[in-house]
């Protein structure tokens, strides 16, 4: 056993190398001590002892090189199934030879891409988010602002022009008074005002709401009561997958009916959209769900997305109510920000 200690600290290609050296040797002594020779013309029992001589070698060696190579094929395979995006699949350890330490630096490279990646998402996301509320405050502050004053002039302008424009300039008021509407709708799916100010729940039904008004489907609402207060960032995520799910059921999937839920299950806080619409649309790249599953993990929860041919899409995210290790948005560096 010691020996195999100091042979597993050896570099791999060294323990190949001596393996393979000592079950020749082996064999060659095993040939000089042995009482067995061959003839000139090899008879069959000798062509034998010859075969079992040489399956005995390879069978000892095929076992040896297993402990030092067995890790590489391990961690080749795992590379070519890996995915970022669902963390946590690790390779079990063994023993402290070049295998061992090929498994060790295969997990700790895991754990080094999926912090990055983490870390990365969160300033990606946090500036996606300063982008957005920053957009609606321009739309609110500049052109919701410029409507207005447009709307007040051609009211005016209404009062005192003669009877034959009237039509026209109605027409012109309610144009403009629709446009305005939509840079109002815009600003807020841009920046969820009520999210901040009424919660989570509230948020969501406006939401779904609005969604029922613009999106062109019925849509069904199940929010419990009492649910545990989950922090601005997980509320923000929340509401972000559900604004894109409803969105895909009505760009991609066509849906004709969505159902909304937030509830509580055990441990978790889970929210699932489902619709009636084409199962496969809402699912491919593209459609937003990769950005919804990075949001999900940046706040430590899952994402799954569900679809089966007439039986439509369900998104769920679950999130889990114990603290777990996440990357805040209020973590991230406000010059990323």
């Amino acid at each position: 056993m010691r020996v195999l200690s100091r042979l597993g600290r050896l570099p791999l290609y060294w323990q190949v190398c001596l393996i393979n050296g000592a079950v020749f040797v082996a064999g060659t002594l095993a040939l000089v001590l042995s009482p067995a020779s061959v003839s000139e013309q090899v008879v069959l029992s000798e062509a034998l002892v010859l075969v079992v001589g040489l399956g005995v070698m390879l069978l000892t060696n095929a076992l040896l090189l297993r402990r030092s190579l067995g890790p590489v094929d391990r961690v080749v395979r795992e590379m070519g199934t890996v995915e970022l995006t669902q963390p946590g699949g690790r390779l079990t350890e063994h023993g402290d030879g070049p295998g061992g330490r090929l498994v060790h630096s295969y997990n700790a490279m895991l754990d080094r891409l999926e912090s990055e990646r983490s870390t990365s998402n969160a300033r990606a996301l946090a500036a996606q988010e300063a982008e957005r509320h920053r957009i609606a405050q321009e739309l609110h502050d500049q052109v919701g602002q410029g409507l207005t004053v447009v709307l007040l002039g051609l009211k005016q302008v209404h009062a005192r022009a003669p009877a034959e424009l009237d039509a026209e300039l109605r027409l012109v008021r309610d144009s403009t008074r629709a446009a305005l509407d939509d840079v109002r709708r815009v600003a807020r799916e841009l920046r969820p005002g009520v999210l901040e100010d009424l919660g989570l729940a509230s948020a969501l039904a406006a939401l779904c709401s609005e969604f029922a008004v613009h999106g062109g489907a019925r849509v069904r609402r199940t929010i419990a009561p009492g649910l545990p207060p989950l922090g601005a960032d997980r509320e923000l995520v929340v509401y972000r997958v559900a604004q894109e799910a409803l969105t895909n059921a009505a760009r991609h999937a066509q849906a004709t009916e969505v159902e909304v839920s937030l509830s509580r299950l055990g441990p978790e806080v889970v929210l699932e959209v489902r619709d009636d619409g084409r199962s496969t649309a809402a699912i491919v790249p593209g459609s937003g769900v990769l950005g919804m599953r990075e949001r999900a993990l940046l706040v430590g929860g899952r994402l799954g997305v569900e679809g089966g041919a007439g039986h439509g899409t369900t998104v769920r995210l679950a999130l889990p109510l114990e603290e777990t290790p996440q990357q805040s948005l209020q973590q991230i560096p406000e010059q990323t920000r």
